[in-house]
This record gives structure tokens, C-alpha cells and sequence, in this order.
């Protein structure tokens, strides 16, 4: 499943994830007009390879830098382009909302300590791997695993082999997540990460509390605040968004009438005259 869109709007511009879609699609613009043999130099350069943190590896020394950087390096470098594609979709329809609960700096660092954890995921599944693993789907997973229980109700526009379905982000995001744990466990397609996935989701989830802002809470159908925040310009201008429950229907028209009176004398009403009545 490929989720398209989601209905959750945001209060903040998603600066950090427009900047880490932009330099993913650097770095692979980079690397496409690379001939093979230099785009294989660079995937092993800059990808991870557990052989080399795991294992006492003969020709460390030739690398450019050590092991624990490729941790970083390897979730900007991607295989081709459908991968890329697919990642940068999944990461603009959760990312932004996840960097709207977190801000800007802490979203950043999140993000990044997803994508290592993940890539540790993988490397510890297979110590002697001397292939490459490149991609950001890793740290992706942490964004979905924090998606998850932010707003489990939030509907996912997602597309299915040849169906268009909503599903609220627990039962899209749990399938997919049981998807990939399944995947892991009974040796799924080759050349796939799986563990990668599996653990990028679970360090998500655990890494959401503290890196979360205090006032946003767990389990909310989606960022309605957002909307309030949106349509009274309260982000733009520095003012408080309205209390919830807060009408912009006009209050009603009062008209005042002029009491009438009666001539003492007579008892008669006196007659209608001007605006008054």
C-alpha cells in the first residue's frame, strides 16, 4: 500500500522535511550522472555495509570516512528513482505533520537518529553483509511509528494494488508495519532492508515522548488546531488561536423600539410618526 495523502493540516511551514526531500533529490541528481563503476564506488562509499562496523574489515583505511558516518550518510543515497519517488511521497504526507507536533530542530535530530537506529537494525540482522544499504525508508519508519500515536484517527488516502482506500492511520500504518515485520521474520523479497523498517518504526515510537512539545497530546484524530490556528492568522501574527467551540457567526441584530405612551390626559396612543415605532 502507497499512501497518497492524508487529511491532517498543519500550523507550521514543514521547512525540515521540504529540506531533506530537496537534498535526498540533490544527492540522487548527483548520482545519476555518475557512470556505473563511480556510482558503485559511491554507494559503497557512502552507503552502509555492517561488514565494516561488525567486522574487522581489511581496506578501512580506503574509505573516505569511518563506519559510523555511513550510519547518516547511507539514509540520503537511494537506488534508483521509483525508491526515491516512493520515499519522498511517504515522508511529505507524514513528515509534516510530525514536525508540526515536534518543531523544526528537534524534528531534525529525531529524524536522523530514526535513520541510524534503523541502519543499526539492519547491520545487527546480518554482521557479515558486505551490501551497501542506502535509502531513507529507515528513518521514514520513525516518522511513521510517531505518526501512529499522534493521530491514529486521521484518514490516509492510500492506493492498493488497483484500489483507491481511506483508512485511519492506525489500520493503514499497522498493516503496513505487519507487513514488514512478516516480511522480516519469513525472509520476504531480497534486497529490502526489512529489519531496517522494523526497527525505525519501533525507535519512532519510543523516541516521540521526548522529543513531542509538552502541550501536544497522544491520540488525536488529527491537528485540528491547525485549522483554528490557520483561519484567524494567529501563527503569522503572534496571537493566541480562539478557545475551542469559539463561532464566527455574527451575533444577532437588537432593535431597540421606542416604548409608546399615552397621554395622561386622554389615554390616547399618540400617532406613528419618523423612524420610531
Amino acid at each position: 500500500m502507497l499512501p497518497l495523502h492524508d487529511d491532517n493540516p498543519t500550523t507550521i511551514r514543514p521547512v525540515v522535511t521540504i529540506g531533506l526531500i530537496l537534498l535526498c533529490m540533490i544527492v540522487y541528481l548527483y548520482q545519476a550522472q555518475l557512470s556505473d563503476r563511480e556510482s558503485q564506488a559511491f554507494l559503497l562509499s557512502y552507503g552502509f555495509l555492517p561488514l565494516r562496523l561488525f567486522v574487522d574489515f581489511p581496506g578501512e583505511e580506503q574509505f573516505p570516512l569511518p563506519s559510523a558516518a555511513t550510519l547518516f550518510t547511507s539514509m540520503f543515497l537511494h537506488g534508483g528513482l521509483l525508491h526515491l519517488l516512493g520515499n519522498m511521497l511517504v515522508l511529505w504526507v507524514f513528515g509534516n505533520n510530525v514536525e508540526d507536533a515536534m518543531g523544526h530542530g528537534r524534528f531534525l535530530v529525531f529524524y536522523l537518529l530514526c535513520g541510524a537506529a534503523a541502519s543499526l537494525f539492519h547491520g545487527v540482522s546480518d554482521t557479515h553483509s558486505a551490501i551497501p544499504m542506502v535509502g531513507a525508508s529507515g528513518a521514514i519508519s520513525g516518522v511513521m511509528g510517531a505518526y501512529i500515536l499522534l493521530y491514529p484517527r486521521a484518514r490516509i488516502l492510500c492506493w492498493a494494488w488497483i484500489l483507491v482506500l481511506r483508512l485511519p492511520a492506525v489500520v493503514f500504518l499497522g498493516l503496513w508495519f505487519a507487513m514488514q515485520v512478516l516480511s522480516a521474520l519469513g525472509g520476504g523479497e531480497g534486497g529490502v532492508a526489512w529489519w531496517a523498517h522494523v526497527g525505525g518504526f519501533l525507535v519512532g515510537m519510543a523516541l516521540l515522548l521526548p522529543f513531542k512539545r509538552r502541550t501536544v497530546a497522544l491520540f488525536r484524530a488529527r491537528s485540528t488546531e491547525g485549522l483554528r490556528t490557520a483561519a484567524f492568522g494567529a501563527g503569522r501574527r503572534g496571537l493566541r488561536p480562539p478557545p475551542s467551540g469559539y463561532s464566527q457567526r455574527r451575533p444577532p441584530i437588537v432593535t431597540l423600539k421606542r416604548p409608546r405612551t399615552r397621554f395622561p390626559e386622554s389615554g390616547r396612543t399618540p400617532p406613528r410618526k419618523g423612524p420610531w415605532s
